[in-house]
């Protein structure tokens, strides 16, 4: 007869007397959790965005006309250190808007003379002649001129694609109003005024096109660029009174709503006897409608078509005075959006650099209750968090400043209710069928997209430093 010798208690080596806990464990039922996911994120501007019915799938914004002064950014390529302006891309200048001899353009473009500066360079000076045009191929210059008082003052910053100041070609015995100084390491490409006319001399149709510039009258409009509504206040009498209209844009923008779509997969066999304690088709599709809304908010940040960080207006994007985001930046931010503006978006790693900036001033921000969430802010407006506004390799983002809802000619989202098969708004899920190898599939789909009703709704602060290792 084989005598079994009694277990020994693991700890403290005396002979067992009780069921372990290891042995227990296979009569009883485990308690689980829902599939987890680390990538789901608080997705602040989906929820603070207000939504808009696009009935038709897509949304037309009704402006009334602008003038494009031609101020925007210019673009460059590179070839090692060689820097050159390409060569469509002069037609962002002013004097150069709607010309069309892409030859001409080319010419222009090559006489362009690449120069570097080294921080506190000054590249021009205050009453020099003004013979040369510069554009900012890269690096960040301070424009300084002479205050109200007599002192020198930041008029504003000068960063990559930006150019000064196209009239220096354009006119004779003109001068520097102001003093162009670089901040960092700087890449500029210069074109004099003897090179410039010069080439006018060679094109006919270059000279034909500056002499309609120069001749034509300024268009009448406001102070934002709309055609001017002529009006008459403070008379006595009976003066006669202008007669005006309202001119609207010929072919305003659309929106048409973008999809994210993905198409689910269940085997049969996995929902038929795997489906207690928790429908597995039901968790399939909470985790996968997860994916969806993180690639929405995405979309909605970087779309190049639609996404808030590429269809921000030329004129409401600034730069850092310094490098990382001081109170004066949101400050200045708030100069762009001050008519209601809503809520700060930036990276979470953005937020932390504005705290240290913040804690060197011995400023300390109030936070505010949003749904019963402590988030911070400045000068009253929330600061959300967004992982969404990327961080470059050289440690930089960028932080958003908007104004939302139709109302207020804000910035909104755009979706459609009542699909088919609707499973949340502007969500569905269609069932496809099962295959030949017994696998349920269903399409699901999210449709969206965001509008900027006027371009001051939406301000940027870009190049934004989050700090220097070491």
């Amino acid at each position: 007869m084989t005598v079994t010798e009694p277990e020994l208690d693991v700890e403290n080596g005396q002979p067992q007397q009780s069921l372990n806990t290891a042995a227990a464990r296979n009569l009883a039922t485990t308690t689980k959790s829902e599939p987890q996911m680390q990538g789901i994120s608080s997705r602040w501007l989906l929820r603070l965005l207000p939504w808009v019915q696009a009935s038709g799938g897509t949304f037309r914004v009704n402006r009334r006309l602008s003038y494009t002064v031609g101020d925007g950014r210019v673009t460059f390529t590179s070839t090692g250190a060689e820097v050159q302006v390409v060569p469509q891309e002069l037609r962002e200048l002013p004097m150069l808007r709607d010309f069309e001899d892409e030859e001409v353009l080319a010419a222009l473009a090559e006489r362009f003379v690449q120069e570097e500066f080294e921080p506190g360079d000054v590249v021009v000076a205050e009453g020099q002649p003004a013979d040369q045009i510069f554009l900012v191929a890269h690096g960040k210059l301070n424009r300084i001129g002479t205050g109200e008082y007599g002192d020198q003052t930041i008029l504003n910053v000068l960063a990559n694609g930006d150019h000064f100041s196209y009239r220096a070609v354009l006119e004779s015995d003109d001068y520097w109003e102001y003093t162009v100084k670089a901040v960092t390491p700087c890449t500029l490409l210069r074109l004099s005024q003897e090179q410039f006319e010069q080439l006018v001399g060679q094109s006919d149709s270059l000279r034909e096109h500056l002499e309609r510039f120069t001749s034509q009258p300024p268009a009448k409009q406001n102070a934002f660029g709309e055609a001017e509504i002529e009006l008459t206040s403070g008379h006595e009498g009976e003066p006669e009174l202008p007669g005006t209209f309202v001119d609207y844009e010929l072919k305003p923008r659309e929106y048409e709503l973008s999809v994210a779509q993905t198409v689910l997969r269940v085997h049969s066999r996995v929902a038929d006897l795997y489906n207690n304690p928790m429908d597995q088709i039901q968790q399939q599709l909470r985790l996968t409608i997860e994916a969806l809304r993180e690639r929405q908010e995405n979309e909605l940040v970087n779309n190049r078509q639609f996404g808030l960080l590429h269809n921000a207006d030329l004129s409401q994007r600034i730069h850092t005075r310094t490098g990382p985001p001081t109170p004066d930046d949101l400050d200045e931010l708030l100069t762009l959006v001050w008519k209601q503006p809503a809520f700060f978006l930036a990276h979470p790693r953005t937020i932390a650099a504005f705290g240290r900036e913040c804690n060197r001033r011995g400023l300390y921000p109030h936070s505010t209750d949003v749904n019963g969430n402590k988030v911070p802010a400045w000068r009253g407006v929330p600061i959300f968090p967004c992982n969404k506004i990327g961080v470059s390799d050289k440690r930089t983002s960028s932080i958003l400043l908007m104004r939302t809802g139709l109302e207020n000619q804000g910035v909104i989202g755009l979706h459609q209710t009542g699909l088919p098969d609707e499973y949340q708004p502007g969500l569905n899920v269609r069932f496809m069928g099962i295959n030949e190898k017994a696998l349920i599939s269903y399409l699901v789909s999210a449709y969206y997209s965001a509008a900027i009703l006027v371009p001051d709704a939406l301000a940027v602060l870009e190049n934004v430093e989050l700090g220097r290792e070491g």
